[in-house]
């Protein structure tokens, strides 16, 4: 029997493909994980096995017939409940939505069906993809948060229960997470992949991103979801042809990098401190710089932005159920309807300048490195922690991905944080997947 765990995602939709597998033997594989960790870990919003293996079974059955099949065809993939899918409830981690479902699939939904992936379920969020923590708890200790607000989906793919999952990060979300549970979290440029159908909590910040076990797996499932999209007006044209390709190559030369030692570097956690400092210790090509000081500002403004949506976008939730929103939500939209018009403007205004400036780091390097997280998980699950090392970059809507490459205190993971170019997604993930293997050697 073929051990699909050891699998890329790419070599297992091959031996699909080849009928050396089946689709029904994979989930079976998935399913066989979530009867043994899902009572601990909760990932799950809803899964229902049962349907998981009908899909499965017509992915075979099509397979047989002859006809072409996609990147993805019979594998699963699981989908953060807030992106929406005709035949699942799509709740959004809130009560006032329970039991319902979206009346169509988002378009990432689409383009995973066209691509032969079956959605195998969706996965638990932080209470309208803010801050109010769901259920779910770490895969590495179940005494600890697994972040958020894509807490089920970074969860289900640490605990092997998905081999690859779908996120949203509007200010730390994937890159968070992914650092606590130790998965690889991807988030693209922003306008890269269509929001269309997915829960809008702020147009200009809300990016979709995914985890997986290796940079090769995001990439492949990046290369099926970057598409132009008419009904999400944020998305441009871009070729994602050859994204997989251009990872697996990797730079042509050695990559140089920056360390931000951020303002927020004095609340690391010692023993996530001397990680960091090791790390940066062990390569020549990473140079410590102080971070530039506009980044202050882009946590004021990034907040602005943020608050300001949120009261837009769940003033009728306000209005109707304020009981049943969580004190985070309450507290946000009530700042948020207390912003001004000139502020906002002056907070999308700066997004250009701060670009701008920040762009020039790209003439002499390949990208930057912080740390994806200010230490390991934390313990409890009343906070997902916190985004200080996240916020710039869903700002300035630039590449992000968390590398699960260090170790903190009581030998939980740690991610490291590679931050590249705007819509140079295809390089960016190449010089990442050259971090990664300098790590592992």
């Amino acid at each position: 029997m073929i051990d699909i765990f050891s699998l890329s995602v790419e070599e297992l939709a091959s031996k699909i493909k080849d009928g050396q597998i089946t689709s029904v033997e994979v989930c079976q594989k998935y399913i066989e994980r979530i009867n043994k960790f899902e009572k601990d870990v909760k990932a799950w919003a809803h899964f229902d096995k049962k349907v998981l293996l009908e899909k499965a079974s017509e992915a075979d059955e099509y397979r047989r017939s002859g006809k072409p099949v996609g990147p993805l065809h019979g594998i699963p993939v699981a989908v953060k409940d807030i992106v929406g899918t005709i035949d699942m409830p799509t709740e959004c981690g809130t009560v006032i939505r329970k039991g319902k479902s979206y009346s169509q699939n988002a378009e990432i939904v689409d383009l995973l069906h066209a691509a032969g992936a079956i959605v195998m379920g969706k996965t638990t969020t932080s209470e309208l993809a803010y801050l109010g923590p769901p259920k779910t708890t770490n895969p590495h200790d179940y005494s600890r948060t697994p972040g958020g607000s894509s807490s089920g989906s970074a969860a289900s793919v640490a605990s092997l229960m998905a081999p690859l999952s779908i996120g949203s990060q509007t200010g730390g979300s994937i890159i968070r997470p992914a650092s606590y549970c130790g998965v690889v979290g991807y988030k693209p440029s922003y306008g890269l992949i269509s929001r269309n159908g997915v829960l809008r909590t702020s147009y200009t910040l809300d990016h979709i991103g995914m985890f997986g076990r290796t940079i090769e797996d995001v990439a492949l499932l990046a290369k099926v979801l970057i598409k132009k999209d008419n009904y999400d007006p944020a998305t441009i044209y871009y070729s994602a042809e050859n994204i997989l390709n251009e990872t697996k190559k990797g730079p042509l030369f050695e990559p140089k990098f920056i360390f931000y030692k951020t303002d927020y570097w004095k609340i690391i956690e010692k023993k996530s401190r001397e990680a960091f400092e090791y790390f940066i210790k062990s390569f020549k090509n990473i140079e410590v710089f102080d971070t530039p000081s506009y980044f202050k500002d882009i946590h004021k403004y990034h907040q602005i932005i943020h608050e300001t949506d949120l009261a837009n976008n769940f003033g009728i939730y306000y209005k109707k159920y304020k009981s049943k929103l969580s004190k985070y939500m309450q507290t946000a939209i009530a700042k948020g309807n207390k912003h001004s018009a000139k502020e906002y403007a002056e907070a999308i205004d700066f997004k250009k300048q701060s670009y701008e400036s920040y762009q020039e780091v790209f003439e002499d390097y390949h990208g930057v490195i912080t740390p994806s997280s200010p230490g390991v998980a934390p313990k409890g699950l009343k906070s997902t922690g916190t985004a200080e090392f996240n916020k710039v970059w869903s700002y300035l809507g630039t590449p992000c991905i968390s590398l699960p490459l260090l170790e903190g205190e009581n030998n939980l993971p740690l991610g490291v944080q590679l931050v590249g170019d705007r819509y140079d997604d295809h390089r960016f993930l190449g010089v990442a997947r050259w971090l990664e293997k300098e790590c592992h050697e």
